[in-house]
């Protein structure tokens, strides 16, 4: 378990910001003590200085999961987020898009959103935008980026993708085996 070099930095800080945007300080320096990004196996974990101080005295080889998992670099040296970083996106997310009761089971098994499905977005969504789906209770889906505009999404046809699907919760269940 390493710090992140300054090229993973930024690219896990470009990645959260089509999410977060400026809300990236508030999980660092948050008022339950000070929190840091780590490397493991390529994967970036999200945890506490009290939680580093401890995983350190633990093998490299025997640490499974010293956090909570953001995301992982590819063999291309890409950031991918994951599914296990909703809880922490959610609740700063800038642009936000509220999926109808019928069509949450299709966005938890992969699929994008389309228009038919769409109940509300927010206001000034740019197309390719990083958006967080929500149920129409207000409960976390997962996230993705908005294939259109929110002028854009006025205009479209039902069958048309308005977010194309990156993470869902439903992954939680189907990818079980391989999810840190």
């Amino acid at each position: 378990m390493r710090p992140l070099t300054e090229a993973e930095t930024r690219a896990v800080f470009e990645k959260l910001g089509k999410y977060i945007g400026e809300n990236i300080q508030l999980l660092v320096d948050r008022p339950d003590g000070t929190y840091c990004f780590r490397l493991h196996r390529d994967r970036v974990y999200y945890l506490s200085e009290k939680l580093l101080k401890l995983a350190a005295s633990v093998p490299r080889e025997s640490l499974v999961a010293p956090g909570t998992c953001f995301g992982k670099f590819t063999k291309t040296q890409k950031f991918r987020l994951s599914v296990t970083a909703l809880d922490f996106l959610a609740p700063y997310a800038k642009y936000k898009v509220w999926v109808k009761p019928g069509s949450e089971q299709s966005f938890l098994y992969g699929n994008h959103v389309l228009k038919s499905g769409l109940g509300r977005i927010t206001e000034n969504t740019a197309q390719y935008q990083g958006v967080v789906v929500y149920s129409m209770a207000d409960v976390p889906l997962g996230f993705g980026v908005a294939a259109k505009s929110t002028q854009e999404c006025r205009k479209v046809d039902p069958l048309a993708i308005v977010v194309f699907h990156q993470a869902d919760v439903g992954e939680y269940v189907r990818n079980e085996d391989t999810l840190t």
